[in-house]
């Protein structure tokens, strides 16, 4: 497996152990994280610290990942994209589009606030 997980009480942080990030590995992210949404924490964090380069399709395809995690009611967060890839995320607009944050800590933070924010809109229901 090139992935380190770690599942806490509300979320799972996927790290990639590998520097560069092309469809093979993009295309185990995406299983791997989407296995989780069949059993609780549903809510998945990808921490891209490793990574040095990237694929543009490979980046293309966590913009996908994110939507089908929020047409399930679950977070995607991405954090500590690297110096090395992040001008890839700026040319394509996704930090715009993506949920991605400076560090493991802000990220933990997002998916607390998303979990709290589908709390009261079932509340709503």
């Amino acid at each position: 497996m090139n992935f380190k997980i770690d599942t806490k009480e509300k979320f799972t942080v996927i790290t990639p152990e590998t520097d560069c990030l092309d469809a093979n590995i993009a295309g185990e992210l995406w299983k791997t994280a989407t296995m989780r949404l069949a059993e609780p924490p549903h809510n998945v964090i990808v921490n891209l610290r490793h990574v040095k380069k990237a694929d543009t399709d490979a980046v293309n395809d966590l913009t996908g990942l994110q939507k089908h995690f929020y047409d399930n009611n679950a977070s995607f967060v991405i954090c500590e994209v690297t110096k090395e890839i992040m001008p890839q995320f700026e040319n394509e607009d996704l930090p715009d589009v993506l949920n991605i944050t400076p560090t493991e800590s802000e990220a933990w933070d997002i998916v607390q606030m998303d979990e709290i924010e589908r709390e009261l809109m079932n509340g709503m229901e």
